[in-house]
């Protein structure tokens, strides 16, 4: 049950009070509060989906007026709902929780399913406008598998999967799912044969506004682009087009860091996904010969009223983050250690410290235990998709948070990872990971069967 922020911070207490006082420990009650003071604990279905404690009341009540545009479905225009017309003409989903059920990830498509909770980037070789990626001909730079009536969908994207073996130090063996795309049913001509493709799932919501918080010059500071220290780990910083600053801005959104803040990410999921155009993005995603989507009625212009944008930009910066659980107990406390012994770390950076939030107090000066870098990595041929998103390359990733990661499956019924859903379970999302993440593989590989089984109960402690 969700309780009050002064509540949790008492049950933090508790837990130090009844726990040995090692420094590991320590650190670990310390993790207890993954989100600081936009902390909440619950364990059920609704885990991503509360409002960040100590909001004021004005912002609570941007909270769940943002929830609402998040959650209801958009309709065709014109509709005599005028304030959420003009879906399409061609689009992904009809509203952000289609894909971020609950708030949550996504997942790829099971058996016939289309690609509800996943969609497919495109693009060309090159360098487009402002350096990010070149817009495919007649197609633009996503493929759209719905659409209104009387406008063709774009094409329909399937995914089959090859089982692939390995094995343990220890002689035990694994099989992983290894993807394969086609895009069916091209309408509007046949595609490039140099076609670059992305299939990304939607990512989780919880704390994206602490993210956005983190200094600039503190994500910065661990980038090393030519890995001066020797360590094998790079990490290197996205810079993407700020759309309102006019100039290129750090990214720190999206699974290559391609979305310099929330406002933007929000702006373009609507137009890309649901085809909503707004006051940064305000051109329909019609490409070039789609006739039909162009003379298709819209539902103004633009389409999205400036404070339905700004709402849901904020309900998607201050959804609180679930605490850890179970962070005292010996089983999480050993596979924290193991967590750090194989460098699981040296990407996903345990702890941050925002600094003065634009978007709210709550989320500013708040100790936050997200793991991530927020930085590029290459993660090896198996994982790239081979498509260049602004500074990042066809094989650089950014490092996903790990906070919720535990809480995957009872929320959204899942347990699909990576920027593809491609792994099945939390160990499998390790097993796939190449380049620079290659020796904290092989590390984990090389542990017993009981130490893996360890180090898997800490990250689902998250």
């Amino acid at each position: 049950m969700r309780v009050s922020l002064f509540l949790t911070v008492c049950l933090s207490f508790l837990f130090l009070s009844c726990e040995s006082k090692t420094n590991s420990e320590e650190e670990n009650v310390s993790l207890t509060l993954l989100g600081g003071g936009a902390t909440i604990y619950d364990q059920g279905i609704n885990a991503y989906s509360f409002e960040t404690p100590e909001l004021s009341q004005e912002e609570s009540r941007s909270f769940f007026r943002g929830r609402a545009f998040f959650r209801d479905p958009w309709v065709i225009a014109p509709a005599s709902t005028a304030s959420r017309d003009g879906l399409g003409p061609v689009f992904n989903a009809r509203s952000c929780e289609a894909c971020h059920l609950k708030d949550g990830r996504g997942r790829p498509p099971e058996n016939s399913e289309p690609f509800t909770t996943m969609l497919v980037r495109i693009s060309i070789p090159g360098e487009g406008e402002h350096g990010g990626p070149v817009a495919v001909p007649n197609y633009g730079g996503q493929i759209q598998n719905f659409s209104v009536p009387g406008v063709p969908a774009e094409a329909n994207p399937k995914v089959r999967y090859e089982t692939i073996t390995g094995s343990f130090d220890d002689g035990s063996s694994y099989e992983l799912l290894k993807p394969s795309y086609v895009l069916a049913d091209p309408k509007f001509g046949a595609l490039p044969t140099n076609i670059l493709t992305s299939p990304r799932v939607a990512p989780g919501m919880v704390g994206l506004g602490l993210l956005e918080a983190i200094p600039e010059a503190d994500i910065l500071e661990q980038a090393d682009p030519d890995d001066l220290d020797g360590d094998g780990i790079s990490g290197k910083a996205n810079y993407v087009w700020d759309v309102q600053a006019g100039a290129a801005s750090l990214g720190r959104f999206g699974w290559k860091a391609n979305q310099p803040n929330l406002m933007q990410q929000t702006a373009g999921a609507f137009l890309g996904d649901i085809g909503i155009t707004s006051s940064l993005f305000s051109t329909e995603n019609c490409a070039a010969n789609q006739l039909d989507c162009a003379a298709a009625a819209n539902g103004g212009d633009p389409e999205l009223m400036a404070v339905i944008l700004e709402d849901t930009a904020f309900y998607s910066s201050t959804l609180a983050v679930p605490a850890q659980r179970d962070g005292g107990t010996v089983d999480v406390l050993e596979g924290q250690k193991l967590f750090a012994a194989v460098k699981c770390n040296e990407c996903h950076t345990p702890t941050w410290t925002t600094g003065e939030s634009e978007i709210s107090t709550a989320l500013s000066n708040q100790k936050i235990h997200p793991f991530t870098d927020l930085l590029l990595h290459d993660m090896g041929d198996e994982l790239a998709d081979g498509r260049p998103d602004f500074l990042a390359n066809g094989n650089e990733w950014r490092t996903p948070p790990l906070w919720g990661i535990g809480l995957l499956e009872t929320v959204n019924g899942h347990s699909r990872l990576m920027h593809d859903g491609r792994a099945r379970n939390i160990e499998e999302a390790i097993l796939w990971h190449g380049g620079e993440g290659e020796d904290s593989r092989d590390r984990y590989k090389a542990l017993s069967e009981s130490d893996r089984k360890l180090l898997i109960k800490f990250m689902e402690s998250l």
